[in-house]
């Protein structure tokens, strides 16, 4: 049993489900706001008989408990398959970095087969989830899977790899939307993914200048490689600007009201301070601005969504 403790212990450290705050809140925002756009049929006879509500959602147009659930299974499932199949192939360029040569992959810590079992079990989860949710979700789930399988691979080819972790990121929005029956072609959800995608792009501009060293060695692209420190950390600051601008924008498309307005205020004074502590000559405080903040950030814009939405 302690030995299947360790194992379960490393297998969480390695696909780090702390860090599923970065996407889940959005996929939450997503269903909230999709959630308040879900109409509901009368059959047409007479006397007519009260609507009934979705699986999805009920009838005061909230996410039922079960699609919350089911999200989440979804989202979590998908991001550890997603970060098994990064560290499985890039397991020779995190054992030539310092900074990464300790993690379980590059080290042995965990076998092969282990891993790929892990790997299977986390996709089970999240097909399994996707079948629980709106049709439309199992259509749509090889979408974002093929996403994941391209990203570990873009660093080899382009420093735009950034802003592919963002698109991963960015359906988040678009994907809780639809998973309660919201439309796909609403403009509101892709927005708001836009927002996300730059977002989070600009974060990991930040989290790479870390390996600028090993990455120029390496022949790894990278903002910070590419173009240098200073370059990124600009490109960063107009990213996260056009990603408030974007939350903003919408936020007004889905009908936010004054509680989603004033959730992304606080977000835009935090990636103000986020992008404040990273200077090209100080890099000390990368971490607390990657981990630390970005952590609050997502859950901050998220009790604006929900505040919004018991208030409206």
């Amino acid at each position: 049993m302690s030995k299947l403790a360790e194992k379960v212990r490393i297998l969480l450290e390695l696909v780090k489900f702390e860090h599923s705050v970065f996407a889940l809140p959005y996929a939450y925002i997503g269903a909230l706001y999709g959630a308040a756009t879900v109409a509901f049929a009368v059959p047409a006879i007479y006397p007519a008989p009260d609507p009934a509500p979705t699986p999805w959602v009920t009838l005061a147009n909230w996410p039922t408990i079960a699609a919350i659930v089911w999200i989440t299974v979804a989202m979590v499932g998908a991001r550890a398959f997603a970060f098994v199949l990064n560290r499985a192939i890039d397991k020779e360029i995190d054992a030539r970095n310092p900074r990464t040569a300790g993690r379980a992959v590059p080290a042995g810590l965990i076998k092969a087969w282990e891993l790929w079992l892990f790997a299977a079990f986390m996709l089970a989860a999240y097909l399994h989830a996707v079948f629980q949710l709106d049709p439309i979700t199992r259509w749509l789930s090889p979408i974002p899977l093929a996403a994941f399988v391209a990203y570990p691979y873009m660093k080899r080819f382009t420093p735009l790899c950034h802003y592919w972790l963002g698109l991963c990121l960015g359906l988040a929005p678009v994907a809780g939307w639809v998973a309660v029956g919201g439309s796909i072609t609403a403009v509101a959800p892709w927005v708001l993914g836009a927002a996300v995608t730059l977002w989070t792009a600009g974060f990991d501009m930040i989290y790479a200048t870390q390996d600028v060293t090993c990455d120029v060695r390496d022949g790894i692209h990278s903002m910070p490689a590419d173009i240098g420190i200073a370059g990124a950390l600009l490109q960063t600051r107009i990213a996260h600007t056009l990603a408030v601008a974007l939350l903003l924008g919408g936020g007004i498309l889905a009908g936010a009201g004054w509680p989603w307005h004033l959730g992304v205020g606080v977000a835009a004074a935090l990636l103000w301070y986020e992008n404040s502590i990273v200077r090209a000559d100080d890099l000390s405080r990368v971490n607390a601005a990657f981990f630390q903040v970005n952590g609050v950030i997502a859950l901050v814009v998220l009790a604006g969504a929900l505040a919004d939405r018991l208030l409206g």
